[in-house]
């Protein structure tokens, strides 16, 4: 599995939106700014949220998005979706070189399945609230200390 840029501005977008807009809306566009994101990348990237109804939008001049459901209710599984189709590892249907599957089996139940459950698990339990609670102990703790 590879987080995608895709994946990884979505995320850093909605922990930003999340943040940052409230009750309110924020215009794309300082998103793209404030994250350092191609403002049409940002826009291809809020599609596929909307799509998926993560975020809905308010067009027009004084227009912006906002998470439609709260943070707690979002799950980093339903943004990689959303964003890549599937964060799961890819099954092989590959077979041994006498014809049997018992290694590739062996391989796809151990190995595969593990890996996918565990990161369903993980994926699954972890919502844009845990992301944001992380991301603002980080800014909380982040003040600069000047010493004389």
């Amino acid at each position: 599995m590879i987080l995608s840029k895709k994946s990884r501005y979505g995320l850093r977008a909605l922990i930003d939106l999340a943040a940052n807009s409230g009750e309110n809306h924020m215009a794309l566009n300082v998103l793209a700014e404030r994250n350092m994101i191609s403002a049409q990348y940002l826009e291809q990237v809020f599609a596929a949220l909307r799509r998926a109804g993560i975020v809905s939008s308010i067009k027009g001049p004084q227009g912006g998005y906002f998470l439609k459901r709260h943070a707690s209710r979002i799950t980093a599984a339903q943004i990689l979706t959303a964003l890549d189709g599937t964060y799961h590892v890819e099954n092989e249907a590959v077979t041994d070189q006498d014809g049997t599957p018992r290694i590739s089996a062996t391989i796809q139940e151990k190995v595969v399945e593990s890996i996918n459950k565990s990161l369903d698990d993980l994926l699954e339990n972890l919502t844009l609230e845990d992301l944001l609670n992380d991301y603002m102990e980080r800014t909380q703790g982040s003040g600069d200390m000047y010493f004389i």
